[in-house]
């Protein structure tokens, strides 16, 4: 079901890299194409099963990558560090340079979830003929004081428990990763990032999924998404923090399937 492992070569910010992906179910040629973007600590091999489980359940097909800096991919540098746009950046040019490598030509749906369901919206809103539909979960449009409270415990925790030590389990480099994601979140110029105006663009279908009780972020953040872009549909997940595909797994599966087949019906 799921492919071994590939490396598709780009070039971005000076320096070649290496973008390590799978695909899923890729004989169903005809099958609507989910491309799955992680979270701000996440890679291929942190979203365990689930999406496979989700492209079983749909019929679909799956493309899970690593963004560089993650996973097996190529790391960051100790001394590289990223802008208070470093999504757009993810959004405007390593994803269409990603798709270039690999020779994608159709319309995908973008599944992100957090900083990735933020790249996936950046995405959407510079493209809009290049995607079929997003499904978001717990992105962020702004920037929340409970967000940087949390991701300041996410700080201390990597310095004084085994944070550092699991988060190992998923990255050749879990400095790149962990460092790279949290000092931009906690670097001061990032308090007034906010995309909630590049929205309007955005013409296709989405999907915006946040548990009630998520830690990073208020309801504000998919609220918003719907009051700009009219076709918008909500789900709030009660019992359920900041990453539904493993507080409420199927509950985010039967949601995302039913959606995608309803949106891709003549």
């Amino acid at each position: 079901m799921i492919a071994d492992s590939e490396f598709a070569a780009i070039r971005w910010r000076g320096k070649d890299l290496r973008v390590e992906y799978q695909r899923i179910a890729p004989e169903r040629s005809d099958a609507p194409l989910l491309v799955f973007l992680h979270e701000g600590l996440g890679s291929i091999s942190m979203w365990k099963d689930f999406p496979e489980r989700l492209c079983t359940a749909g019929g679909f097909r799956g493309l899970v990558f690593s963004r560089p800096g993650y996973g097996r991919s190529t790391p960051r540098d100790a001394d590289e560090t990223w802008d208070v746009d470093f999504m757009h950046r993810q959004a405007h040019e390593v994803l269409p340079a990603f798709f270039e490598a690999i020779g994608l030509q159709e319309k995908p749906w973008l599944f992100g979830h957090s900083d990735g369901g933020s790249i996936a919206l950046l995405y959407a809103a510079e493209f809009p003929d290049r995607v079929a539909g997003l499904v978001v979960m717990a992105p962020h449009i702004l920037v929340e004081d409970v967000t940087v409270a949390n991701i300041e415990l996410a700080r201390q925790a990597y310095l004084d428990t085994d944070l550092r030590q699991k988060l190992g389990r998923y990255h050749d480099d879990v400095d790149s990763a962990f460092w790279g994601w949290n000092r931009i979140w906690l670097h001061p110029p990032f308090r007034q990032w906010n995309i909630e105006g590049e929205l309007a663009t955005i013409r296709c279908p989405i999907l915006a999924i946040q548990g009630i009780d998520d830690e990073y972020g208020t309801l504000r953040q998919i609220r918003g998404i719907a009051e700009r872009v009219p076709q918008t549909r909500l789900l709030e997940i009660p019992d359920c923090g900041h990453s539904p595909h493993r507080d409420q797994p199927e509950t985010a599966i039967v949601a995302t399937v039913s959606f995608v087949k309803s949106e891709s019906s003549p």
